[in-house]
């Protein structure tokens, strides 16, 4: 089976606001079994336009990806990433 992604890339605007949003996705993630594989580092926009913080969760399966993204937790969690920051979230599957 396909593993699942979560892939965002973000602007932050207030990062000392946006902090608790990234704290608590350590504890609501890992209950669907995702794992970060990407969260923040070294980046170089070699094309195009993008945000400056990306993001990748793994997790065993597209359906838990989207089970995690659409957890009650997790959407009230967002909303001060949405307060703090602009970005794209994306959940997607991956190859075999």
């Amino acid at each position: 089976m396909p593993k699942g992604y979560i892939i965002g890339h973000v602007t932050i605007s207030d990062p000392e606001a946006y902090q608790p949003y990234a704290q608590s996705n350590n504890e609501i993630f890992p209950k669907h079994q995702g794992k970060f594989l990407v969260r923040g580092g070294q980046s170089q926009i070699m094309e195009g336009d993008c945000h400056t913080r990306h993001v990748i969760i793994e997790f065993p399966s597209y359906e838990a990806a989207l089970a995690a993204y659409n957890d009650p937790e997790y959407q009230e969690n967002m909303k001060i990433r949405q307060a703090n920051s602009t970005g794209t979230i994306i959940v997607v599957e991956g190859t075999e």
